[in-house]
């Protein structure tokens, strides 16, 4: 479908969940996809029939089943290269983003890690980081005594890089940051800030979970070293996750997680690895999740890419020209451009009752500090309301976003 062609009233039809009530037969408005998104008939089908008909442990066993199994495991590995731009050799799949950059920071400390760490190095991340791509650097500089250092945030949310140069120098080692803030929508300048740090020798990590399932998104384009990526997020099942690294890297990185699958040889005493991706997938591995996530590229492909980007632009041009005329209605994060999260303030209502009154009414919003403790305290903030939107949202859904926080305001008295 072409930009002009995306119609999300048919596309919501594909999704069973959202033709459900809540609430004493409220019609579901879900607007909460920044956190999990729904998935389309397709997916589940991709899963139960993996279930059905092939289910066996990949890359074990001699038989029919085994075979099918791998094939169809292998196979999804295929579809998430070429949707990002890969090598097959540089997709792992791990259980989820977090574990991806765990799995990273982990590696890249260890005794055996690529890097060979000195008094003075620095790990640089940003202010708007999740949690995800927070604490595992914490734990990071605890392990190799590296100094973790910080790009704050513009009062209008945007990184602030007047003192890039500064920041980004031959101490640092490792520059991990989000593509597109789950906060404030912020879309960072990934290439300009990859070149800064590969001048340096330093290694980018990025954090596409906002990215890659809104936005057409290739690795070799961005310039980037490793990158994390959600399937819940993208349509696809929970218990899947992707880590996508330069081969070079990942062959050089030892492993997070060890047992079978990822071995070469073993002897009582000691073992060998397997080059990447077996070396970072131990164990028997999520294959239904796998062919699942296939299956929502697949929706997604079909749909387009650009016509989704284009299409969630539209939806939240839309929302911040209606919430930036309310009184008493904060939207933070950049005018533009940005992506599909939307996080506010009502003035004198607690965001986590702006999202009661929401509920009430059918709508499905995130309240709270999203993961983003840090990114919050930087606004002065505990909590907002966050509305994310998606490729089956519509007009008629922001609509219904403001038409609530009306009423929220109404119910409690802050406007007539």
């Amino acid at each position: 479908m072409s930009a002009s062609t995306l119609n999300a009233e048919i596309l919501k039809k594909d999704f069973p969940l959202l033709g459900r009530t809540v609430r004493g037969g409220k019609k579901l408005v879900y607007l909460d996809s920044g956190a999990t998104s729904q998935k389309p008939t397709m997916v589940l089908d991709a899963e139960r029939n993996f279930y059905e008909y092939h289910n066996a442990a990949a890359h074990r066993g001699a038989h029919q089943l085994a075979e099918e199994a791998t094939e169809a495991f292998e196979g999804a590995r295929e579809v998430v290269a070429h949707f990002i731009g890969a090598h097959t050799r540089e997709v792992i799949f791990t259980k989820s983003a977090t574990e991806s950059l765990n799995l990273v920071a982990y590696s890249l400390s260890a005794a055996e890690s690529p890097i060979q760490w000195r008094p003075g190095d620095e790990v640089l991340v940003t202010e708007m980081e999740h949690h995800a791509n927070l604490i595992p650097w914490q734990e990071m500089a605890k392990r190799t005594g590296a100094r973790l250092r910080f790009i704050p945030v513009t009062d209008d949310g945007q990184l602030d890089l007047t003192q890039i140069d500064t920041l980004i120098n031959e101490k640092t080692r490792i520059l991990s940051f989000t593509h597109a803030s789950n906060v404030l929508g912020t879309v960072n300048p990934v290439r300009r800030l990859a070149d800064l740090a590969h001048a340096v020798g330093a290694i980018v990590v990025l954090d596409a979970c906002q990215s890659v399932p809104h936005e057409s998104v290739d690795v070799t384009a961005l310039g980037i070293d490793l990158m994390a990526f959600s399937g819940h997020k993208m349509l696809g099942p929970t218990g899947v996750g992707v880590l996508w690294g330069r081969f070079e890297i990942l062959e050089s990185m030892p492993p997070f997680l060890t047992g079978g699958s990822m071995i070469e040889v073993v002897t009582l005493e000691s073992a060998t690895y397997s080059l990447p991706p077996k070396r970072f997938e131990a164990g028997v591995p999520n294959m239904a999740q796998a062919v699942g996530l296939a299956a929502a590229i697949g929706y997604l492909q079909e749909v387009g890419m650009h016509a989704i980007a284009h299409h969630e632009e539209d939806l939240v041009t839309s929302a911040i020209a209606q919430l930036e005329t309310m009184p008493g209605v904060k939207v933070l994060g950049p005018a533009g451009p940005r992506g599909g999260a939307l996080s506010f303030l009502v003035d004198d209502i607690h965001p986590h009752d702006v999202g009661q009154v929401l509920d009430d009414d059918g709508i499905a919003v995130r309240v709270g500090h999203h993961c983003a403790w840090p990114l919050m305290r930087r606004f002065g903030v505990a909590a907002t309301t966050r509305a994310t939107f998606y490729l089956y949202n519509t007009h008629e859904d922001v609509s219904s976003l403001v038409s609530g926080i009306r009423r929220a305001q109404q119910f409690f008295g802050t406007t007539s």
